[in-house]
C-alpha cells in the first residue's frame, strides 16, 4: 500500500477542533456488504480470521481503500476477550455467540480470572500493529464491548429480545452484579490500554443493549462502573466513544462520563441532542436501512444530517447502526464522496 499523508480530520473532530470537512466511517465497516469480505467468510469464520493478522488487517483496511473513509475499525468481535477470562464462548452463525457456562451466582462470578493481553489475544495486537505500522493512512479505532451488553450474554447464555434473565440477576443479585461489573470493567480496562499500546488511535464502546434499561436503573446499576471506565481509560490521551442502539433516553447520562464523543443511532436527531444540552462530539446517524433507498432518498436524507452535524465542528458523520448485508457498495462510496464534498463546500 502506497503511503499516503495521515488523515487525521477524524480525531479532530473527535476533539472539536475545526476541520476541511466532515470526516466519517461506517460502523461495524469490515462490510458484510462486500463482496471480497463474503468470499472469506465462505472459508473462515469470525475467530478464524480475527486469528489471523494479515487476514484480519486486510478485511479491516478494505472499506477504508473502497470507499475512502477518514477511520477504519478494526476487525474483531466484542466477545474476543471473554475466553481469557473463563467464559466458554462460540460464534454461531445465524445466532451470534452462545455461551454453555452461563453466569447464574457470585461464585460464577467469582470463578472468572484476568486477561494478559500480550499471551490471550497476541493476534489481536498483531493486526493493530500491522494495520497502524504499516498499512493505514487513517486513524485505527480500537473498540470493547461495556459491562452489561457483555453480561448480557454471559447471563443469558446468547442473545436476547428482552435481557429478562440479565435484569432479574441485577435486581435479584445486587452483590453478584456489580461483582461482575468490576470484574469485567477490569477486563476492559486491560483490554483497551493493550489495543492503544498497539496503535489504535481512538476507542469505542458499544453498549449494545443498554437501551433496555431505564434511566434510574443505568445511574444505579451502570453509570458508576461506567464513569470508573472512561475514568481509568482518559490517561491514554485517544478519544473515547460511547455508542449503543436504542438509548436516545441515556445520551444525556452518556454525555456527563469523562467521555469525547456521543455516538447517536437514527431515533434521536442531531438538532434534538444539542437541544438537550450536548455539547461533546456528536457521532451518527444516518438509518442505515435509507441505504437500500433511492439515490435521490438518501441524498436528502443526507443533507439533512449533515446541515445539523455542521453547525459545530464537534461531529463525525456515520450510520445509526451497522450496515447491512444487502446495502452495494457502490452506494457507501457514493455516500462518503458525498459527505466529503458536500461538507467541505458548506463549512
Amino acid at each position: 500500500m502506497e503511503s499516503k499523508q495521515f488523515n487525521d480530520a477524524f480525531l479532530k473532530a473527535c476533539r472539536g477542533e475545526k476541520t476541511d470537512h466532515v470526516p466519517l466511517w461506517f460502523m461495524r465497516q469490515a462490510g458484510r456488504s462486500q463482496p471480497e469480505y463474503r468470499k472469506i467468510k465462505e472459508k473462515y469464520g469470525l475467530f478464524e480470521i480475527t486469528h489471523q493478522p494479515e487476514l484480519s488487517a486486510y478485511v479491516t483496511r478494505l472499506p477504508v481503500e473502497q470507499y475512502n473513509t477518514d477511520a477504519a475499525i478494526l476487525y474483531k468481535d466484542i466477545m474476543t476477550p471473554l475466553p481469557a477470562i473463563g467464559v466458554d464462548v462460540e460464534i454461531k452463525t445465524g445466532i451470534g455467540p452462545v455461551i454453555s457456562n452461563p453466569i447464574r451466582s457470585l461464585h460464577d462470578v467469582e470463578k472468572l480470572g484476568e486477561i494478559h493481553p500480550e499471551q490471550d489475544i497476541p493476534y489481536i495486537l498483531e493486526t493493530i500493529r500491522i494495520l497502524t505500522q504499516e498499512q493505514l493512512s487513517v486513524p485505527l479505532i480500537g473498540f470493547a464491548g461495556a459491562p452489561f451488553t457483555l453480561a448480557s450474554y454471559m447471563i443469558e447464555g446468547g442473545p436476547s429480545k428482552n435481557y429478562n434473565k440479565t435484569k432479574a440477576f441485577m435486581y435479584a443479585e445486587p452483590k453478584a452484579w456489580f461483582a461482575l461489573m468490576d470484574k469485567l470493567a477490569d477486563t476492559m480496562v486491560t483490554y483497551v490500554e493493550s489495543q492503544v499500546k498497539a496503535g489504535a488511535k481512538a476507542i469505542q464502546i458499544f453498549d449494545s443493549w443498554v437501551g433496555a434499561l431505564n434511566v434510574q436503573d443505568y445511574r444505579t446499576f451502570i453509570k458508576p462502573v461506567m464513569n470508573r471506565i472512561f475514568t481509568s481509560l482518559a490517561p491514554l490521551n485517544v478519544p473515547l466513544i460511547m455508542f449503543g442502539v436504542g438509548a436516545s433516553h441515556l445520551a444525556k447520562e452518556w454525555h456527563d462520563l469523562p467521555l469525547d464523543v456521543v455516538g447517536l443511532d437514527w431515533r434521536l436527531p442531531i438538532s434534538d441532542a444539542r437541544a438537550m444540552g450536548l455539547t461533546k462530539t456528536l457521532q451518527g446517524n444516518l438509518d442505515p436501512a435509507i441505504l437500500l433507498a433511492p439515490w435521490h432518498v438518501i441524498e436528502e436524507r443526507l443533507k439533512e444530517i449533515l446541515d445539523e452535524g455542521m453547525k459545530s465542528d464537534s461531529y463525525v458523520f456515520n450510520l445509526g447502526h451497522g450496515v447491512f448485508p444487502e446495502v452495494q457498495p457502490a452506494t457507501l462510496k457514493k455516500v462518503a464522496s458525498f459527505v466529503h464534498e458536500y461538507s467541505a463546500s458548506n463549512k
